[in-house]
């Protein structure tokens, strides 16, 4: 009897090691100022942007072959429903990228580097796992986090997407926010990728494989071919271990799945016309070289702004807010930016506030913690912008909160503005409320701004 309960300690000590040791499915994170739609209609303009650079290969064999691999891991591995979309590029460099919002771009150089069907379906898989977790647009909103609710306002107005977030510097040029991913996000693409090819039938220890073996093969005469893949796909660590040690919480084989011979389709690729030279993103002048934030517009202050003593409600599905009755509100239900016309410069704020939300990577606010990392991310996008003094805790619509007043350069010329950040502990979001105001005019519209606090509601 003694020996049977050992065994049966022995094997639920056993699973539970194994579900210890079982990483969860990610999900797309915060911050995203983004809509799902959104993501899709900036994919669509900036497909047309890699079209006019790259040459689209027009062999419908070929094309057809790998939209085959890409539907398959899309249906049959289950992942969330976009307007994917798959086109092969003549472009000798290893690499494959995929747009917000689905539109995937493989080049030739690729598919001749590949040693066999599964490795072309993993580097697609991963791809398609940055654009489901949304990734490349997350990125862009760490990268701007006060100037993107108001852009977005009023991108939602009308206009182009892709050239309202030129003026921020976010497009396609070198080193771009939306295609460049940190290790962690390589890491949560990996897993979710891996998890899609078995779903779909290829053995997803051949993505780690492909991924390794270009970077061992690094050094050699391969490198120009293969630095910008590499670049663009850091390695979190030890790929093929990683995967390996998920295995057993994947679909089980058999791995079989096939939808060509990859020797034709490489013989294919190998009788394509020379590659054409790589043509200049048509906007890598307003662009620029990478994510960086873009140079404040320099507008007159304007004298004697207009506040209205009358005040109306925003009604959004979770919170209310006042507001002067001359101001306008664009954004989405998720952020919202709340600011006269006068005081919008382009697609930045010089008078207004915006109010936002985050949500903690271990789904829990610690309000100290995510404060600091909320107002060390708009310093470090703002290098002008410093924190003065320390936070002052407060009480706002019954929840903790912190208020941490900052300063920094604004958009009209020569002027410097008071940047009040208002951080407010939801349980698992952080809300946040950002006034802006010259400092000059910050004494009269203090009392705007401590109104409108005092009036938030949350359901």
């Amino acid at each position: 009897m003694m020996r049977k309960r050992l065994i049966v300690v022995s094997l639920l000590v056993a699973v539970a090691l194994g579900a210890a040791n079982q990483k969860k499915l990610p999900k797309p994170g915060w911050p995203n100022f983004f809509s799902k739609e959104q993501d899709v209609a900036m994919g669509r303009e900036y497909a047309q942007q890699i079209e006019q650079q790259f040459q689209v290969v027009q062999n419908k064999e070929l094309t057809d072959y790998v939209n085959r691999i890409g539907q398959r891991l899309v249906k049959e591995g289950g992942l969330e429903e976009y307007p994917f979309f798959f086109k092969v590029v003549n472009e000798p460099s290893i690499n494959a990228f995929a747009l917000p919002g689905g539109p995937m771009f493989v080049h030739t150089g690729l598919i001749k580097a590949a040693d066999n069907e599964a490795q072309i379906a993993g580097v697609l898989a991963h791809e398609l796992s940055h654009v489901v977790l949304r990734h490349g647009t997350q990125q862009a909103s760490k990268s701007q986090l006060i100037q993107l609710p108001a852009m977005i306002g009023g991108a939602v107005m009308g206009g182009s997407l892709a050239g309202q977030l030129a003026q921020l510097g976010i497009g396609l040029g070198a080193n771009s926010v939306l295609l460049k991913f940190s290790r962690s996000a390589e890491s949560d693409a990996d897993l979710m990728g891996a998890h899609t090819m078995a779903k779909a039938g290829y053995n997803p220890i051949e993505m780690a494989r492909f991924f390794e073996k270009l970077e061992a093969e690094m050094g050699g005469k391969g490198q120009s071919a293969m630095a910008q893949f590499m670049s663009d796909h850091p390695n979190p660590g030890n790929r093929v271990k990683s995967i390996e040690e998920q295995l057993p919480y994947m679909a089980r084989g058999p791995f079989e799945a096939q939808e060509g011979n990859l020797s034709a389709i490489k013989g294919m690729v190998d009788r394509l016309p020379a590659a054409p030279k790589k043509k200049s993103p048509q906007q890598a002048s307003q662009q620029g070289q990478g994510s960086g934030a873009s140079p404040l517009p320099n507008a007159p202050r304007p004298k004697n702004l207009p506040v209205s003593a009358t005040f109306k409600t925003y009604d959004s599905q979770g919170f209310s807010i006042t507001y002067p009755d001359n101001w306008t509100p664009t954004g989405s239900q998720q952020n919202v930016t709340l600011a006269p016309k006068e005081g919008m410069v382009q697609s930045q704020i010089g008078y207004g506030a915006i109010v936002s939300g985050a949500a903690p990577a271990d789904g829990k606010v610690d309000l100290q913690r995510d404060t600091r990392t909320l107002i060390e991310g708009m310093i470090k996008q703002n290098s002008n912008m410093r924190q003065e003094g320390e936070s002052q805790t407060a009480n706002i619509g019954g929840s903790a909160a912190l208020v941490t007043k900052c300063s920094s350069d604004s958009p009209f010329a020569g002027t410097r503005e008071t940047d009040v950040v208002v951080t407010i502990d939801r349980g698992k979001t952080l809300i946040y409320l950002i006034f802006i105001s010259p400092e000059a005019d910050y004494a009269r519209m203090e009392p705007v701004f401590q109104e409108m606090t005092r009036s938030l509601r949350f359901k």
